[in-house]
């Protein structure tokens, strides 16, 4: 009897440190986590933990590329439809947004008001990039600053830093790109302001680092990237590109550099091998580090993708 005593005592105590184990607590019968789960916890126990993958500090937002640039009407609209889909908490741009490389002020509008009568489907906020189709001349950059007011800029979000440039700063047809000095100063004096951020994420339309100027006097330090790069040591980051229509992914600094491919932008189309597909890029930032995931058009469907008859 005292030995069946004992048993009895053992297994309620093996019990309560499985319920200890999976829960953090001691609970008898519906336990609740710091998440809001709510479940039976039993000594066997048909789940892994109860650490639900959702934390405070973590967040997701998703990027399209290119456009334009050889557009083929229908991809973006479709972008838009499937980033509504998985509900980011917002969306950016690496630029190239509409046609441009003209002088005409009614080109111009048109081209505007079509993309931005796209952006209403959205369903939320979008932050604009600006490339070089969108800035592709002085009167096209005047443009831009009359309707939105400035080209680059910063914003704060879940102690995260977001830095959007422009590689068309005073645009010239000798220059692969540009930052001024008043960009790079901004910068500096942007990321010194910001040293308590626990990741900064750069997005830029052209990736000047790839990029061999025409002109040997076009250095890197002579067109601003030098600064641009230096401004950025010290510090974790995640630098996003587009241009070039073909995704790549390389290492600068310890740090990941991306050009990411097309959103309705000229694409053969021909696949993941040669970087060449339409997408979206989806970032989910964890507490310590981002987590970059890329979403292809063709891979998200609707709840309506099979529908049985009534």
């Amino acid at each position: 009897m005292r030995q069946l005593t004992i048993l009895l005592a053992v297994v309620g105590l093996l019990g309560l440190a499985a319920t200890w184990k999976v829960t953090g607590a001691p609970s008898a019968g519906t336990s609740t986590t710091k998440e809001g789960l709510q479940i039976r916890v039993e000594p066997k126990n048909p789940f892994t933990s109860l650490e639900v993958n959702r934390r405070p500090n973590s967040f997701q937002f998703a990027i399209v590329s290119d456009r334009t640039g050889g557009r083929r009407p229908g991809v973006f609209s479709r972008a838009v439809e499937k980033i509504n889909l998985l509900q980011p908490e917002f969306v950016l741009s690496v630029g190239d947004l509409i046609e441009g490389y003209s002088e005409d002020p009614g080109a111009w509008a048109l081209e505007w008001s079509e993309f931005e009568n796209k952006l209403t489907r959205l369903q939320m906020p979008f932050f604009f990039c600006p490339g070089n189709h969108d800035i592709a001349n002085i009167p096209m950059s005047k443009e831009w600053y009359r309707k939105f007011g400035r080209s680059y800029y910063e914003f704060r979000y879940q102690d995260c830093l977001f830095v959007v440039l422009n590689t068309e700063d005073e645009p010239q047809k000798d220059r692969e790109y540009f930052f001024k000095p008043e960009q790079r100063a901004w910068l500096k004096q942007t990321l010194d302001n910001n040293k308590d951020v626990r990741w900064t994420f750069v997005f830029l339309h052209k990736p000047v680092w790839a990029i061999k100027s025409k002109l040997p006097e076009h250095t890197p330090a002579a067109l601003g990237w030098e600064d641009i790069e230096g401004s950025l040591q010290g510090r974790k980051y995640t630098v996003f590109s587009g241009h070039n229509h073909v995704y790549a992914k390389t290492t600068r600094n310890d740090m990941d550099y991306y050009i990411l491919a097309t959103t309705g932008g000229a694409s053969t189309l021909t696949g993941l091998k040669d970087g060449k597909f339409d997408h979206f890029v989806w970032v989910t930032m964890k507490d310590s580090e981002p987590v970059v995931a890329n979403i292809l058009l063709d891979g998200v469907e609707d709840k309506n993708i099979r529908l049985l008859p009534k």
